[in-house]
């Protein structure tokens, strides 16, 4: 893994009880982003603005279960034109790039992307737009077989990206019936209710939604899908990265699918998003 310009400071730092090494960091103006290597795997971390946005191995292949469990559904999929929402270093588009899927990165940031190519392995030819993906999606005309919605500010979901007119926007830029969307979605406990939030704005716009859920896993990531996904099947490692892969596979195996909670009151999803803590730790790609 490239570790070139940036400021380099070879010092240790800890998260969530790991050390790490911090090899470079940028300045933001979405937060400063820090390049880390982990002791314990030697992988490499994206974290900005103290969240994690992309942990890796050396040759940009992630670590990440929740990512594997999107590469998985898309594989399924068959997609072969993939549009994504939130860059973080860039893993998800390294892995399908990987295997011929044509993708196309959109984030506000457009020192993401940098950070993404120079240490995390992004390809230079895949497709990166710096904008918001409200934005994007308004000027953009081209139609994809995926969407995936992987766009987070410190520890929330923007606002704009979230609402229904995004989705329907959203669903108008999917190619055909057999188009899907899918979000990564945080879930602090069983009792947080900002997926099945999600999930309800997105039944407004597609009338199959599902999520992709390990009840009883605190600190998680929960995946919500729209769209022609009832024939899906809960995804298994497809692409090993060169560590942490058995611990992948377990977590993979804890996922099911669940419907959405239709009966959560308004109150209190807007109390859960006010409320929620900066403990996010989320890939974005």
């Amino acid at each position: 893994m490239r570790r070139t310009r940036g400021s380099h400071l070879p010092d240790a730092v800890r998260h969530s009880g790991r050390i790490m090494i911090r090899i470079a960091k940028y300045h933001s103006e979405f937060g400063h982003i820090e390049v880390l290597q982990a002791r314990d795997m030697g992988s490499f971390i994206c974290r900005q603005g103290g969240c994690f946005q992309s942990e890796c191995d050396h040759s940009g292949v992630s670590v990440v279960p929740y990512v594997h469990a999107i590469f998985g559904l898309l594989i399924q999929k068959q997609s072969r034109e993939v549009l994504m929402i939130g860059g973080g270093g860039g893993s998800l588009a390294t892995m399908l790039d990987q295997v011929g899927v044509r993708v196309t990165v959109v984030d506000i940031d457009p020192k993401a992307f940098q950070v993404a190519r120079r240490h995390f392995g992004l390809p230079w030819h895949v497709a990166c737009r710096v904008a918001d993906g409200e934005d994007f999606l308004r000027a953009e005309t081209k139609r994809y077989d995926a969407i995936v919605m992987d766009a987070y500010a410190g520890a929330r979901i923007p606002d704009n990206l979230q609402s229904e007119p995004f989705f329907r926007l959203a669903h108008r830029r999917l190619k055909n019936a057999s188009g899907c969307l899918i979000a990564n979605v945080h879930a602090l406990h069983d009792l947080d209710p900002m997926p099945d939030h999600i999930a309800a704005r997105l039944n407004a716009v597609w009338s199959n939604v599902l999520i992709l859920d390990s009840r009883g896993v605190p600190n998680r990531n929960a995946i919500v899908i729209a769209g022609h996904v009832r024939d899906l099947a809960p995804p298994r490692l497809l692409m090993s990265p060169a560590v942490g892969a058995d611990d992948i596979e377990w977590d993979l195996i804890r996922l099911s699918f669940r419907g959405w909670l239709p009966s959560r009151q308004a109150a209190q999803q807007d109390r859960a998003l006010n409320t929620r803590g900066p403990t996010l730790e989320n890939e974005n790609g």
